[in-house]
């Protein structure tokens, strides 16, 4: 690894999982930016959840099937993938490494695998679909009417090949470790999108809270409803992503509005606490919307094996979010490569081992959950 960031010098062979990139993080960054990555909202009830419920689900491998030959390839979006995952947007990524988002995109692309660009991305994203990879843009609803329809067209304009409109922020839920830290960004932190290049509320201290949310609590309109959806739809021909959706419901009503697919998330645990984990959410969603639309997972995704239970379970493939975010904290680039290196070969690995030669064959897995059988009622065996 060339390029660690200061205190984050970790020899590769050290980095096993990503727990291990995450405790080499955590030891690199300042408190008060490790809490901003790492905290959830309340009392991290939802963010332990999470993980929780991933423990819980257990998989039914199958056994004689020939697995010489085991692929992770496959497609999101209807665009071929190295593997059905996908990087979550992450904000002000420059917090933890010069490069930001630069650096976390080139991973991506040398990966295979779509980045998803922020809103709150300190990169425009123009310097980022210029690198060449699959971009994402993830889109906030802002409060001046007019301004989320230039960034989708900005995004589009740049080279963008899908749009997720975030769906659970109508503010900033509240997390507690920024608070009690007063956490505030550092001058050269910037929001690319939104800020001009200039200071905004981010950047300054206010007594018992987090600039970030009095920020965002400025920027983002809480009056988002499906009529901004049936905009968005109508204004963009690039696929349409819902992120935050845990309510079958919803992800019915996404179809009917012509979404191209829905991520079923908590916003990995920041949003509103005791909401449902999302592994637990998933495959009431995936059997509602009945292949009407794509379901992606998020929240809690820690390692292959968390990929192929989310694939059993319904998921079309899934989005990580923090777990680059470790890797860039430790090597920047080469950071981030290893931690898509890592959730590759460790779904190669939970493939075969499953019975699995492809991603489809994990599709039809079943799985088991706490002991009682989980999916099975929509699940055919495989004969």
């Amino acid at each position: 690894m060339s390029d660690p960031a200061p205190g984050g010098d970790v020899a590769a062979a050290e980095l096993l999982t990503l727990e291990d990139v995450e405790r080499a993080a955590a030891a690199a960054l300042p408190a008060g930016v490790r809490d901003f990555v790492a905290g959830g909202s309340g009392r991290e009830r939802t963010l332990a959840a999470n993980r929780a419920a991933f423990d819980r689900v257990f998989l039914r491998p199958r056994v004689l099937r020939d697995v010489s030959r085991c692929s992770t390839a496959a497609e999101l979006l209807d665009r071929p993938v190295s593997m059905p995952v996908a990087i979550a947007p992450v904000a002000y990524q420059r917090l933890v490494h010069p490069e930001g988002e630069l650096a976390a995109a080139r991973a991506a692309k040398a990966a295979g695998v779509p980045f998803t660009v922020s809103t709150l991305s300190t990169v425009p994203v123009e310097e980022i679909t210029a690198l060449g990879g699959d971009v994402w843009f993830q889109l906030y609803w802002l409060r001046e009417p007019g301004r989320a329809l230039e960034l989708a067209r900005r995004a589009e304009d740049a080279g963008c090949t899908a749009l997720m409109l975030t769906v659970d922020v109508p503010w900033m839920g509240r997390r507690l470790r920024d608070v009690r830290n007063e956490f505030t960004l550092p001058d050269h932190v910037r929001a690319a999108h939104l800020d001009g290049g200039g200071a905004s509320a981010a950047h300054r201290r206010t007594a018992g809270a987090s600039a970030v949310a009095v920020h965002t609590g400025r920027e983002f309109s809480s009056a988002l409803s499906w009529s901004q959806v049936a905009e968005l739809r109508a204004s963009t021909r690039l696929p349409l992503l819902l992120k935050g959706v845990l309510a079958p419901e919803d992800a019915v009503r996404a179809v009917e509005f012509g979404v191209d697919a829905v991520v079923v998330s908590n916003h990995g645990g920041r949003q509103l606490d005791s909401a449902l984990p999302s592994v637990e959410a998933l495959p009431e969603i995936a059997e509602a919307v009945g292949g009407d639309c794509r379901v992606l997972l998020d929240s809690g995704v820690r390692s292959g094996t968390d990929v192929l239970k989310a694939l059993a379970l319904g998921a079309s493939g899934v989005l990580v979010g923090r777990p680059p975010v470790w890797g860039l904290a430790v090597a920047g680039e080469d950071g981030v490569r290893r931690v898509l290196g890592l959730l590759a070969g460790e779904l190669a690995d939970a493939l075969g081992l499953a019975g699995c030669a492809t991603v489809a064959d994990a599709r039809r897995l079943r799985t088991a959950r706490g002991g009682a059988a989980a999916g099975e009622r929509r699940r055919a065996v495989v004969r």
